[in-house]
């Protein structure tokens, strides 16, 4: 007899089988646009939905010469123009995050959730960054004040540098009945997680619970 965690098990493979690239990358661009840092690459979903374009661009070009297939011209083209509103507007917004946050992220382990292309770009934006507050800025500063990181000498901290608010509210949905969730680090702050109920919480609170798939951000 199959145990109750092998029918949890079962039921969302096939529920991840079922999900189209879409609706995974609308998945994704919705996470990482709520999201007040920066969230893992969506690297095999990316390939994925670049390959799915060019073949939705050649299907489009190939139906365009026969007018008696403008209806389902016009239905690839409605995909085609989906699927590039979603991936554009998902690597704009973590492009976004790199910006201003790009000291932060190359000094933590968030540099590991970027794409080559992305730790590339990060690079040549710090490199701009430092050249131009140097020559601008930090030169004309006194001695103890010349430092991209630090407020002075004197700082215990990179108090200088940008950094996600992770006690950002954000609303959030359980794929599945996760129980009671404790929101706190004191147990002061409990909360029921029910599937498909929308909750307004810390991001912090619930980033674990995100990185691993359990909930997704609205």
């Amino acid at each position: 007899m199959a145990s109750g965690s092998e029918d949890v098990f079962w039921s969302e493979e096939e529920e991840i089988a079922a999900t189209t690239d879409v609706e995974l990358l609308k998945r994704a661009w919705r996470n990482e646009k709520a999201a007040p840092e920066i969230l893992p690459f969506q690297q095999s979903l990316v390939q994925r939905s670049r390959e799915q374009i060019q073949l939705l661009e050649e299907t489009v070009e190939e139906f365009s010469g026969n007018a008696s297939d403008e209806l389902i011209v016009s239905l690839y083209q409605m995909d085609l123009d989906r699927t590039l509103f979603l991936l554009r507007s998902y690597l704009r917004i973590r492009l976004q995050k790199i910006e201003k946050y790009v000291i932060h992220i190359s000094k933590t382990q968030l540099w590991n959730r970027l794409s080559e292309q992305e730790q590339k770009f990060a690079k040549r934006c710090t490199d701009i960054m430092e050249k131009h507050l140097e020559q601008s800025v930090l030169v004309r500063l006194p001695y103890g004040y010349q430092s991209i990181l630090k407020q002075s000498i004197s700082s215990e901290e990179d108090d200088m540098v940008p950094e996600p608010h992770l006690d950002t509210f954000v609303f959030c949905k359980s794929k599945g009945s996760v129980g009671a969730f404790q929101l706190d680090d004191v147990g002061a702050e409990i909360v029921d997680l029910v599937a498909d109920d929308l909750y307004v919480v810390r991001y912090k609170s619930i980033k674990g619970l995100l990185e691993n798939g359990r909930i997704d951000l609205v």
